[in-house]
């Protein structure tokens, strides 16, 4: 005969407590249970997304900083697809808080009516006391904000921007022979390392 259940306990919480081991305690489920375990499954590491080379080669960088994004679900799951381009992507303050322009995130191929626009503005995720020293640097004449690659840090998607003055075309042209020249270092040293290494045989 089967044992009637006790009032106010409904047949989640008897399967739960059929699987509670003797003796043990049975904890209510709480609200944040679910964060926790979305968290505890969240990729660890850094993954890299996508990276603005031409920013390095058009600006000398001062001062770097990691910044979260507000973004919506279509755009997470673009983004894990690897669906972002950070081209012609630049920062600017607006009403005290600094905004992401020209970011190109495509539509989630699966998505609805609720997919996002591809290029809209997106809101930088930073602490107030870092806004403040970002604002102060960038409002000196010839410094800029541009964004230098984007990366998953732990689940979580985060844009590395740099405060940057623009290089002039002398510069570019000296750190393109500074790179030639490494290179063919490299190269020397390779084939010498490698010289060597025939000769002892």
């Amino acid at each position: 005969m089967p044992v009637p259940a006790r009032r106010g306990r409904g047949i989640f919480d008897l399967a739960r407590a059929a699987r509670t081991p003797p003796g043990a305690r049975c904890r209510p489920r709480r609200a944040d249970d679910d964060a926790r375990e979305a968290a505890a499954t969240r990729d660890k590491g850094r993954k890299l997304i996508a990276s603005n080379r031409k920013a390095r080669h058009d600006y000398e960088i001062l001062k770097t900083y990691e910044a979260g994004l507000v973004l919506r679900g279509t755009e997470v799951k673009s983004l894990r697809a690897g669906q972002a381009s950070l081209v012609d992507a630049f920062a600017q303050e607006r009403d005290g808080e600094l905004w992401l322009y020209g970011l190109h995130i495509a539509e989630y191929g699966y998505g609805t009516w609720t997919n996002h626009q591809p290029r809209r503005m997106r809101k930088l995720l930073l602490r107030r006391a870092e806004i403040v020293k970002i604002l102060d640097r960038i409002r000196d004449p010839g410094l800029t904000l541009v964004p230098l690659s984007m990366y998953f840090e732990n689940g979580w998607a985060k844009v590395e921007i740099g405060v940057a003055r623009g290089k002039r075309a002398y510069d570019k042209r000296q750190a393109l022979a500074e790179r030639d020249a490494n290179r063919e270092i490299a190269r020397e040293l390779g084939r010498h390392l490698k010289g060597r290494t025939a000769a002892t045989r």
